[in-house]
């Protein structure tokens, strides 16, 4: 029995495998608007990183994005903010440098409603996680281009985005489906519903035509383009309160399990696991126990190489939108 379970054990892709996907093409293209129009003097796409926190996994991101854009010829620099009340004063100043390209905030800063004041902040140009209204709007509706001629391409939310291209890179797209619908048949369940990462990536999921249980604390609700993806863009329906019976019920129907917890004592169940489901974890804690490897076909420990690389990638776009009457390449 135990010979069989090794047999047909399924595999752990890291992070850092996925996103070698993307890192030439992104340096290649750093290089490209580093010696063209686009970038006076030969100047490096320069990124400013805000931190006005403490938390540990905010600081393991600054280190990574740092390490990520100084190997992959971006210029990175992180701004530490000791009273975050002055928060906003910086991120204005940066908004006026016409230095700097893009601009990062390390959530959380205060932890509530005046987070989301903050990602408003930021200049609609210089968004490169891709949280400003205007492009939570165009996603959520399926908005590609920020311009009626479809010259300047709308930004995606760097991590939802990076956890699409992690599903396409472990083939959970089906390529043979037309562009949208690429999900068609696929069930998930994402464990966040945070607005950052959570919310975001279940309407992506089912706008691609993917059934999504979305769950935190309170309830789950069902993200679905409806019978035979009816309906154009997802809806949203309340399928009641958060019980361990309905989780566990949902769970063991998903071909996808996706867990964002941001604690360290949270752990997802590995008896809800479906034999074979492809299960993600983006939180900065592990979610998931190591025995989720008995049940999972494949296994994502974490996200955060492939976020960077979307967040660099979005950055690019940002100057190509910019300068994109000078400049013909896309990325």
């Amino acid at each position: 029995m135990s010979s069989n379970k090794a047999l047909f054990a399924g595999r752990t892709i890291l992070a850092s495998s996925i996103s070698k996907s993307y890192t030439q093409e992104i340096s290649q293209k750093c290089q490209t608007i580093s010696s063209s129009i686009m970038s006076p003097k030969g100047k490096k796409p320069f990124l400013v990183g805000f931190l006005a926190n403490d938390d540990p996994a905010a600081e393991s991101y600054a280190n990574w994005t740092k390490k990520t854009c100084e190997e992959m010829g971006f210029e990175y620099q992180l701004r530490r903010v000791q009273n975050k009340d002055f928060l906003e004063e910086k991120i204005i100043e940066a908004n006026n440098d016409d230095a700097v390209d893009g601009i990062m905030i390390y959530f959380p800063v205060f932890g509530d409603a005046q987070d989301q004041y903050l990602k408003q902040v930021i200049s609609l140009e210089k968004d490169v996680e891709g949280l400003n209204h205007t492009y939570y709007q165009n996603m959520y509706h399926n908005i590609r281009y920020l311009d009626e001629q479809k010259t300047k391409k709308s930004i995606v939310p760097c991590t939802p985005l990076a956890i699409i291209k992690i599903l396409e890179y472990l083939k959970i797209y089906n390529p043979l489906l037309p562009v949208g619908n690429r999900l068609y048949g696929k069930k998930a369940i994402i464990i966040n519903r945070s607005e950052i990462v959570g919310r975001p990536l279940a309407a992506l999921m089912a706008n691609d035509g993917c059934v999504v249980y979305s769950v935190d604390v309170h309830n789950i609700q069902k993200f679905t383009r409806g019978e035979g993806l009816k309906f154009s863009k997802h809806h949203v329906e309340d399928l009641g309160s958060n019980t361990p019976e309905l989780l566990k019920q949902l769970s063991l129907d998903a071909d996808i399990v996706i867990t964002g917890v941001p604690t360290d004592n949270y752990k997802y169940p590995t008896e809800n696991i479906k034999e074979g489901a492809t299960c993600i974890n983006f939180s900065f804690h592990k979610n998931f126990t190591e025995d989720v490897k008995s049940k999972a076909g494949l296994y994502v420990p974490s996200t955060g190489k492939v976020t960077i690389c979307m967040l660099l990638r979005n950055m690019l776009r940002l100057i190509e939108n910019k300068y994109q009457n000078t400049s013909s390449t896309n990325v």
